[in-house]
């Protein structure tokens, strides 16, 4: 029938898991299609706190399948840790669960490459979360990555004595570090044998006869579109595609098959590591705002920067992510704000621009702001309308800007707290 994208308009963290969990029942099948276990959709569901790093946000629904696409990278002890958690819980999971036999496996080596190449850039350090993505994506393009399909392959320990040795190799030329490299990879392979017992698919033929059939699937974005490793704020960008034309790759899909592009970003902004952050307030508002969100990572715990919301960023991710409708979540975080500010406009060399200039960490010379009315209560309202004045004035000046409808509206953590409109 069709597919519909659900991406994060900024750096990550921007709530996407809850509004997957939300639109699940409408699908039949649930895709990531990039990234790996530095993701951290975070969920409440009955007051309960779940974090998944690898596995599909439609889990928790008994009618869907949830597709780990090709495009995604998988550590196998993490999946393993994400599966025994959820079914400790009492989750079926294995039933609900399928992995693409392309997708990629991080290696324990990868994750010692990682460490050893962030820690050899000093102050230039880009935030890597240290789980060996990033590694993992170079074997990748670089043609010599091990796949999922590979471990029932009479020759996979070949292969992987092969790449291992390449990678120690590598980790030569790099300052020393330090690592007991035996425990993870017996850790590794334990979790392997149990990897080769899930439903392994050639997912690209599943989703397109599921397709084909009538049924619609929901694909599920990891990371956030300033991320994306060609139009994002590079170097500091995740490895993997993460905007629209990523879910074609990463589920083996043809553009024409994508119907909506639900876009998800806070009523603010947030960044974990380094690089540019345009709005960032680095003062007593920032703070106020990373208290009253809990704005720590939910993979890494890092604290999260925080600033206003960005228009001309938003207007660039909406534009190249081809989004349709918006979901802008955490807005309770601002009831306490008696004003807000948005960044509307840029200063770029001698004039003003809402434009995003190739290098944002030289090209911006300052943020031009305008200023809109807090709304100095609590939200607890379940239709748009009964949404106190200030708040609808707010969400129609972001409409306005963007040029898009606004369709779910978060107003807390937990499940119920998201106005449908």
């Amino acid at each position: 029938m069709a597919v519909d994208v659900l991406l994060g308009l900024q750096w990550g963290d921007e709530g996407k898991g809850k509004i997957v969990d939300y639109l699940a029942d409408k699908y039949q099948i649930v895709g990531r299609f990039q990234g790996g276990p530095n993701a951290g959709h975070t969920l409440w569901i009955d007051g309960k706190k779940t974090v998944l790093h690898t596995i599909p946000s439609g889990i928790f629904h008994e009618h869907l399948v949830n597709v780990i696409g090709n495009g995604v990278v998988i550590d196998p002890i993490t999946l393993m840790k994400e599966i025994d958690g959820l079914e400790a819980g009492g989750n079926e999971v294995r039933s609900r669960l399928s992995i693409s036999r392309k997708a990629h496996l991080i290696l324990p080596t990868h994750k010692l490459l990682d460490m050893a190449s962030e820690a050899s850039k000093g102050e230039m350090k880009i935030g890597s979360t240290l789980r060996g993505i990033g590694p993992c994506y170079m074997d990748k393009t670089g043609r010599n990555g091990l796949r999922i399909g590979d471990i029932l392959s009479g020759s996979f320990d070949e292969k992987y004595q092969s790449l291992k040795e390449k990678h120690l190799h590598l980790l030569k030329l790099y300052p020393a570090i330090e690592y007991d490299l035996q425990p993870e990879e017996e850790n590794w392979f334990a979790a392997i044998e149990r990897v080769r017992k899930l439903n392994l698919i050639d997912a690209e033929y599943f989703v397109n006869e599921r397709l084909k059939a009538g049924e619609s699937i929901l694909a599920e974005g990891a990371q956030g579109m300033m991320l994306d490793i060609d139009f994002g704020t590079y170097p500091y960008v995740t490895s993997s595609n993460t905007i629209t034309s990523g879910v074609c790759n990463g589920l083996g899909i043809p553009p024409s098959a994508i119907r909506n592009v639900l876009g998800v970003t806070k009523a603010y902004c947030t960044r974990v590591g380094s690089g540019p952050f345009p709005s960032e307030l680095d003062n007593a508002d920032g703070e106020r705002i990373r208290v009253a969100g809990n704005e720590f990572g939910s993979t890494t715990g890092r604290p999260r920067r925080c600033g206003w919301l960005d228009i001309p960023q938003l207007k660039y991710a909406t534009m190249i992510s081809g989004t349709t409708h918006l979901a802008i979540t955490k807005l309770d975080v601002l009831n306490a704000f008696e004003t807000l500010s948005v960044a509307e406009r840029y200063k770029v060399g001698g004039s003003v621009t809402d434009q995003l200039p190739f290098d944002i960490n030289e090209g911006i010379l300052d943020v031009v702001h305008s200023v809109h009315d807090g709304w100095m209560e609590e939200i607890n309202v379940t239709s748009y309308d009964r949404l106190p004045q200030a708040v609808k004035n707010f969400l129609t000046y972001i409409e306005d800007q963007l040029g898009l409808p606004i369709s779910f509206v978060s107003t807390g953590p937990g499940r119920e707290e998201l106005i449908a409109r």
